[in-house]
């Protein structure tokens, strides 16, 4: 190892050769003096020269084009410094890194550049001081050893006062080291260099006191010594190689008799430090091959990133905080913009180190490598406010969170709530606190917030809650009832139709006891519509609020006015009912028409009819009995259905208020609440829109609700709009949405269905043994046939044709045959 001969030498520092003068080590700034050229060569290099310049400043202005119109473009910022660099335009340069280093943080290779750049023409005083802090900066960004060691060596290289070992000099430099190994002292791989620079500063210093003052050269033995043993109790590459310089070190301060005379040494080592050595040797043993993981050159970026997560998971068992610090810095250096590693990172502070500042510089490091999650904003919001930041501090990040875009509103929303807890906190405990806030600073945050969220989230439950917080706070913390009242009208101008609007005023003024303001505004929303039930549950609740707060007189009043209105809502419903299921069921489970079909006349009657050339039927009659589905029960009115027409046929041609729409562009729906209604579904597929029809099944014999439904969009744009509610909650049941396929015999759904594929009953069923009675099959024989009911010929699609001949053996010639249609059967007939 060198040392210097001389007993005043000055403290060495490793540098490059022109580290000053070059970029990355290999390439000249372009305004050094460089080699002179020959008189033959300087025509043709000084035309060549003018077309690069005119080049270079062609790139430059589109560049900076670029960035007056997006400041945010990153690679746009990267060329611009690269081309002002090898221009040699240091002003401009230097304001294209401050313009950048604003928005985003710069990589430890930039700061390394300007810094040397910066150098390279002043180091002066003032200059020093500049680079000094243009260094600082770039170790808070991320975790660099190079970058440190480029720090220290500047340090130790320009300022006067650590050149000549003053007393100040040597403090700041001292206190530099150890800054720099509290960062990067625990890096694995490289941490070594520091350690080793570290000892040279304080041997170059030893080298420097005279022989004669024994008690400062075994001070500063001691202090060489502790350097030592801090660094070969830790797990670090290279730990063999530092035991040996160790012992060495060792032998040579006992050839100068300066010992450690409290210590054991066996093998030129203390004990204490051995045993320390070999505890250290087994956490490296350890780690090394996690180590070899991460280091691997074949790696993926993916890949990479899940070898530092199963080495954060080992550290973070071995329960040591300071190295899980840093491997997150390391793998934040490697991956600057991983938001998992972010959101884990800001996490694990929060819940183990709580240190203030620390925990701080981290948060507000996430937020600029990850300015799009809100999480992170929210979150470093609240590490302030533990950490008892400044209202000055806390309103700066706050503002700066606002001009971020975020993915949803429910970040913004968090964002503002978060704000406003805090400010609320700050000031219900005010006596805690050096700063006295304004109840005007909630005021106006919840203003903010009403003006960007309210266009985004009409009646919505998320719009009330901020309301309803609102008000509160008004009577609160604002001691003014007005104003409360104020925040719920505005909130009724915007969710007007928002029934938990309306009770949340009513409750407010319950609770102050202010009986006839909240009687006024039921009667103000009693008349109104509203989704699902909600009509009849304020007019319920009206009653019950007359019983119980007012007088006989009131409550009189009260039922004059509610129920004419309940009686109107029980008419709409029913008239919805009708419209959903008008099919009705007698006693004896037969169907029976509506009143406007007293002219159907029987199949059987048709058939007796036909037979003797009596062709009689009406064509009303014959409408209304093709207008019945057997399998829901329900009346397709304004749906026309051939009797010749096949099931499939039908499917694949609906017209519906004087338009087709074909079964491409039809919903089917299950398991649906059996209260469910025409309304709740239109509500339901309200924001989806282009809804022609919606037919909800019911049972053929009880009238109720099946749970299952169908509903006919205009286009294929709606129906997979439609498709992709699937599994959302309709009165409390997660419903399934599927497209309806018929050619494919079923239902099936898109992306939101993930896959499934549900039967339906109108697809094509294979044929059942011959010795089973299909399910609703009427026995026959021979010309004995027995027709029942008024449209029996409109055969049920769960009921086999007829025609069937299940109940006897089929001949070679009917094994091929299909089951007759009623026209070819009616026809069969007929020739008798």
């Amino acid at each position: 190892m060198d040392e210097p001969t001389e007993s005043n030498a000055e403290i060495p520092v490793t540098t490059n050769a022109d580290e000053g003068n070059m970029v990355n080590g290999d390439e000249p700034m372009p305004d050094l003096p460089q080699n002179p050229t020959s008189a033959s060569d300087s025509s043709s290099s000084d035309s060549d020269s003018e077309d690069d310049e005119s080049d270079q400043k062609l790139q430059l202005q589109s560049l900076q084009s670029q960035l007056s119109s997006d400041p945010s473009n990153y690679d746009a910022h990267v060329q611009c410094i690269k081309l002002l660099r090898k221009i040699g335009d240091i002003d401009n340069l230097r304001k294209a890194r401050e313009a950048m280093s604003e928005i985003f943080p710069l990589t430890p290779l930039m700061w390394q550049e300007w810094a040397k750049d910066e150098a390279s023409i002043d180091t002066g005083p003032e200059a020093l001081a500049a680079i000094e802090r243009l260094y600082e900066r770039g170790v808070f960004d991320y975790l660099s050893v190079s970058l440190w060691r480029d720090y220290l060596n500047f340090v130790q290289e320009y300022d006067s006062l650590v050149q000549n070992c003053a007393t100040s000099g040597v403090k700041k430099a001292r206190d530099l080291f150890e800054r720099a190994l509290t960062a990067a002292g625990l890096h694995f791989t490289e941490a070594e260099k520091l350690w080793e620079a570290y000892r040279d500063f304080e041997k170059a210093i030893y080298q420097t006191i005279a022989e004669t003052d024994t008690q400062a050269k075994e001070k500063q033995v001691q202090l060489i010594r502790s350097i030592f043993h801090r660094q070969l109790s830790l797990p670090l590459s290279n730990m063999n190689s530092t035991l040996e310089a160790y012992k060495a070190w060792e032998v040579e301060v006992k050839q100068g008799c300066v010992l450690d005379t409290e210590s054991n040494y066996s093998d030129g080592v203390p004990s204490q430090v051995s045993s320390a050595y070999r505890r250290a040797l087994d956490m490296y043993n350890a780690r090394v091959q996690l180590e070899e993981q991460i280091s691997k050159q074949d790696l993926t970026d993916t890949e990479r990133l899940h070898q530092y997560i199963i080495y954060l998971k080992f550290e973070q068992s071995a329960g040591d905080p300071a190295r899980v610090q840093v491997l997150f810095e390391r793998a934040i250096a490697d991956f600057p913009v991983s938001v998992d590693l972010w959101l884990d990172y800001t996490r694990y502070m929060d819940k183990t180190l709580k240190v203030g500042n620390i925990v701080r510089n981290v948060y507000s490091r996430a937020t600029r490598n990850c300015p799009w999650i809100g999480d992170l904003w929210v979150r470093y919001l609240l590490a302030l406010e533990r950490a008892r930041a400044s209202e000055g501090e806390i309103a700066s990040v706050f503002e700066k969170s606002l001009q971020c875009s975020f993915s949803t509103l429910d970040e913004y929303l968090d964002l503002f709530l978060t704000r406003i807890d805090g400010l609320r906190r700050r000031i219900s405990f005010a006596d805690q606190l050096e700063d006295v806030l304004e109840y005007s600073l909630i005021k106006e945050t919840f203003q903010r917030a009403s003006d960007y969220l309210s266009p985004h989230l009409k009646n919505s439950e998320v719009l009330f809650r901020l309301y309803a917080y609102w008000a509160r706070l008004e009577i609160n913390l604002g001691k003014d009832l007005d104003a409360a009242r104020g925040v719920w009208e505005s909130l009724l101008k915007i969710c007007g139709s928002l029934l938990a609007a309306w009770e949340g005023y009513i409750a407010m003024e319950i609770e102050l006891n202010h009986i006839n303001n909240a009687r006024s505004i039921y009667k103000r929303c009693y008349s109104k519509r509203f989704p699902g039930n909600g009509s009849e549950d304020i007019c319920h609740s009206w009653l019950r609020f007359e019983r119980e707060f007012g007088s006989l007189e009131d409550l009189d009043h009260a039922v004059r006015k509610i129920n004419p209105r309940l009686e109107e809502l029980k008419s709409y419903k029913l008239q919805m009912d009708e419209s959903e299921n008008p099919v009705k069921q007698n006693d004896h489970g037969k169907r029976k028409l509506g009143g406007d079909a007293p002219n159907v006349e029987s199949p059987a009657k048709k058939l007796k009819d036909s037979a003797h050339g009596l062709k009689k039927v009406t064509e009303k009659g014959k409408a209304q009995s093709q207008n019945v589905d057997d399998q829901t029960g329900d009346i397709r009115g304004r749906v026309k259905k051939p009797d010749d027409t096949s099931d499939q046929q039908m499917k694949d041609s609906i017209q519906e208020k004087g338009k087709v729409y074909n079964d491409q562009c039809t919903a089917f729906i299950s398991n649906l609440n059996l209260k469910v209604t025409y309304e709740h579904l239109r509500d339901f597929f309200q924001d989806v829109g282009g809804v022609v029809a919606i037919r909800i099944l019911h049972d053929k014999f009880t009238g109720k609700s099946r749970g299952l439904a169908y509903v006919d969009f205009s286009d294929d744009a709606h129906l997979d709009a439609g498709v992709a509610k699937n599994k959302q909650l309709l009165l409390g049941k997660k419903i399934s949405i599927a497209r309806s396929d018929p050619k494919k015999g079923g239902h099936t759904t898109d992306r939101a269905g993930g896959g499934k594929r549900f039967e339906s009953r109108s697809s094509a069923k294979a044929p059942q043994k011959a010795h089973e009675q299909p399910p609703g099959a009427r026995k026959h024989g021979g010309n004995n046939i027995e027709l029942k009911g008024k449209n029996t010929f409109a055969v049920p699609r769960n009921v086999r044709a007829l025609g069937w001949t299940a109940d006897k053996p089929k001949t070679v010639e009917q094994a091929d045959e299909k089951p007759k249609t009623n026209d070819e059967f009616r026809k069969l007939y007929f020739k008798g």
